[in-house]
């Protein structure tokens, strides 16, 4: 079982990259391998809505890190989102990398990376914005049926520093109670696997509001 978090920080070992390896710590605990993503800093387009997906099975645009994190989904077993808050909300990098990664995973022939694996989001912020992020970023598992895992308060951290955030004891609890509860659901995949059990799927209909 693998868990591959995702760093959406421009700041490769800042506050986000701190409370996702918390996370990843209690899961390595746990006996779940792990990855950290980082999208790196080099400017992420967001999607034109040119469709190419449909043919191509994967996004046109190659020259960033999101065909690479699409291509390792396809392999892990669930996943971990890390954003920092940007005027209360995903970093603008994040999102372009989320909506071009879900939307031509979607159209990939060769089967969803996504659907029906575990996952979650975190956020981290010097002091407010957090939930408005969270709600944003929540937004792409619950449209690709992916089971949402939650700890026992809203995933987020605060501090201005990675030192500031190794100094919020609620939030870095949070993020290891979240890293239980991740491994406790793999294992009872894993154990539902065993038995044969797996979700029916009901044909998708695409409706719109015009008449």
């Amino acid at each position: 079982m693998k868990v591959i978090l995702v760093n959406g920080s421009p700041n490769r070992k800042g506050c986000t990259y701190t409370a996702l390896t918390e996370v990843e710590k209690t899961l390595k605990e746990a006996g779940i391998d792990t990855e950290i993503f980082w999208i790196k800093t080099k400017p992420i387009i967001g999607c034109t809505a040119c469709g190419m997906c449909s043919e191509l099975g994967k996004c046109t645009y190659n020259k960033d890190s999101v065909n690479e994190f699409v291509k390792k989904a396809h392999d892990a077993d669930a996943f971990i989102f890390g954003s920092p808050v940007y005027y209360a909300g995903a970093n603008g990098s994040l999102t372009s990398f989320l909506d071009r990664a879900f939307y031509s995973n979607s159209h990939n022939p060769d089967g969803d990376a996504f659907k029906h694996k575990p996952a979650s989001v975190i956020c981290s912020a010097r002091r407010g914005g957090t939930t408005a992020t969270y709600d944003q970023l929540i937004k792409y598992l619950g449209i690709s049926q992916m089971p949402i895992i939650s700890s026992f308060y809203w995933n987020m951290v605060h501090g201005n520093t990675p030192d500031e955030v190794k100094q919020d004891l609620e939030g870095l609890a949070t993020m290891r109670q979240l890293g239980r509860n991740m491994a406790y659901f793999l294992k009872c995949i894993e154990a539902g696997k065993k038995e044969g059990l797996a979700p029916e799927e009901e044909p998708k209909i695409a409706t719109n509001f015009i008449r």
